[in-house]
């Protein structure tokens, strides 16, 4: 578990700092003057569009690279490795094959948003190098956690690549870049660009070799490789579309689509806040579930689900809460447009949705690298079954409340699924008493220090409310010790600054 931990805290710091960036390019898009909230959701939809076409593309080669990277490393000499090198083969063809239909569908792509969001089609074919990016990516970063190096991918897609698209912000906005239409273009780049700097590093440390002859390893596990990605493509089919499905109804179906899409967006972002600890987790867990399970080690499983849970649900439930006291103030505070404060009421129910949703740990991904993965396409079915005319149906009524209802009910449902499952079948569970302290304490902390500060306004208002919140929160928590993993931390940090 330490090295877990480890892992765990250094990947969260990384992708804290690189939230910092995205806050400063949140910042500069959202502010008044500089670019408008179509624009802003153009960017928006421009990623969401180009993950379902990495997910379409890459036919699960990051699922076969989680399973099997175990039985490659432990049969096979690096020389004769040919994981990465038929991973990366079959995910270039599947972006190909994504090509052609895309040019084969444009005529839909006007049909659906060309009323409530042309800018979208105009730039329609440049969302293609962003998913080719995204895609390649994907399949590199899945091999670099199996080799326990998630720190690196994590710099590289948090920091390093909003840092790129910092560069691009500042330079549109001293008209460096001509124009929009430049902008978005050298944005549909950036993915391709960090892509191209992982390689380079994987290649000149020697830690990625390819080859095409097909080893003892592929030709003995084939079978199950192929029926494992079969299922795991379906599934992550069904988790993509349902991750991106809102923001592409908003845009197709709401007047002023793009606009509201930008709005909706804001608050995507400040939930994406709230999972930036889940990242750094997985990244660090995923290739101990995978042994534990090669191992049937039942004790480490229980032992990685319950820390999970605990730790992820410690983080959310603070930083949801942080994020819900200051979130209008700060719209007023730092001169955004105030279209903006339309996507509170949408964050509250994003955000207690991603709380739902790392309180309940990594059954994902235990259930993921489990021989029973399958189920993870079954609850993916009954994840989009519930959320597709829920999100559909709730925007026609609520407008861009509607799809976070949506969200949250579906997910909730999702999870209760995932915990009954991974009970049934093998005894796991997340939960604690624990849990139910962390969320007493975080309302109690929230409503203290919401009236204690209520008519304080401006910058020292947002300062004196996160203060009191992260000393009343943080300081209960450790004092009743709620996670196993705190006082460790606590103590290592002690020691480094020689308290």
């Amino acid at each position: 578990m330490s090295m877990i931990r480890r892992q765990s805290i250094i990947s969260s710091i990384v992708i804290y700092i690189g939230f910092a960036v995205g806050m400063l390019n949140v910042y500069f898009f959202t502010r008044e003057g500089l670019f408008t909230p179509a624009q802003y959701g153009l960017t928006k939809l421009f990623i969401d569009i180009a993950v379902m076409m990495a997910a379409l593309a890459g036919l699960a080669m990051p699922s076969y690279i989680f399973k099997f990277h175990p039985y490659y490393q432990h049969h096979l000499p690096a020389n004769k490795n040919d994981m990465v090198t038929w991973a990366l083969l079959i995910g270039s063809v599947g972006f190909l094959l994504v090509m052609l239909a895309g040019w084969f569908f444009k005529d839909l792509v006007i049909r659906k948003f060309g009323r409530n969001s042309p800018d979208l089609v105009t730039y329609f074919y440049w969302i293609f190098p962003l998913g080719f990016g995204i895609n390649l990516y994907t399949i590199l970063e899945a091999y670099t956690w199996s080799i326990h190096r998630p720190v690196l991918t994590n710099f590289l897609k948090e920091i390093l690549w909003r840092l790129l698209t910092t560069v691009i912000i500042v330079l549109f906005l001293f008209q460096m870049i001509s124009s929009f239409g430049v902008f978005i273009k050298l944005y549909a780049l950036t993915y391709p660009a960090i892509v191209a700097v992982l390689v380079v590093y994987l290649i000149s440390t020697k830690q990625i070799q390819f080859t095409f002859r097909r080893s003892k390893v592929t030709r003995r596990y084939i079978s199950r490789m192929i029926s494992l990605c079969l299922y795991a493509y379906s599934g992550t089919l069904v988790f993509t579309l349902s991750g991106i499905f809102d923001s592409l109804v908003i845009a197709a179906v709401l007047d002023d689509g793009l606009s509201k899409a930008g709005i909706f967006g804001l608050a995507q972002i400040m939930t994406s806040v709230i999972q930036a600890p889940q990242r750094g987790v997985v990244a660090a867990a995923i290739a101990h579930l995978s042994k534990a399970w090669k191992e049937k080690n039942m004790p480490m499983l229980q032992k990685i689900y319950q820390r999970s849970s605990i730790n992820l649900l410690l983080f959310a439930a603070g930083i949801f809460v942080l994020i819900a006291l200051n979130y209008t103030e700060a719209i007023y505070t730092f001169g955004l447009k105030d279209a903006y404060l339309a996507g509170f009421s949408a964050f509250v129910l994003l955000g207690l949705t991603r709380v739902v949703d790392l309180g309940t740990g990594l059954n994902a991904q235990i259930i993921g690298t489990s021989n029973y993965w399958r189920f993870d396409l079954v609850s993916g079915v009954i994840l989009l079954a519930l959320m597709m005319p829920l999100t559909y149906l709730l925007a026609k009524k609520f407008d861009i409340l509607g799809p976070a209802a949506a969200n949250l009910i579906s997910v909730s449902i999702y999870n209760v699924i995932r915990i009954a499952f991974l009970w049934k079948k093998f005894k796991l569970q997340p939960f604690t008493s624990s849990s139910f302290y962390i969320l007493v304490i975080a309302v109690c902390s929230y409503a203290i220090s919401y009236f204690a500060f209520r008519q304080v306004h401006g910058f020292s208002g947002i300062v004196l409310r996160s203060m009191l919140f992260i000393v009343l929160y943080g300081g209960s928590v450790f004092y009743f010790k709620l996670s196993p993993d705190v006082q460790p931390v606590w103590e290592s940090l002690r020691k480094r600054i020689r308290l």
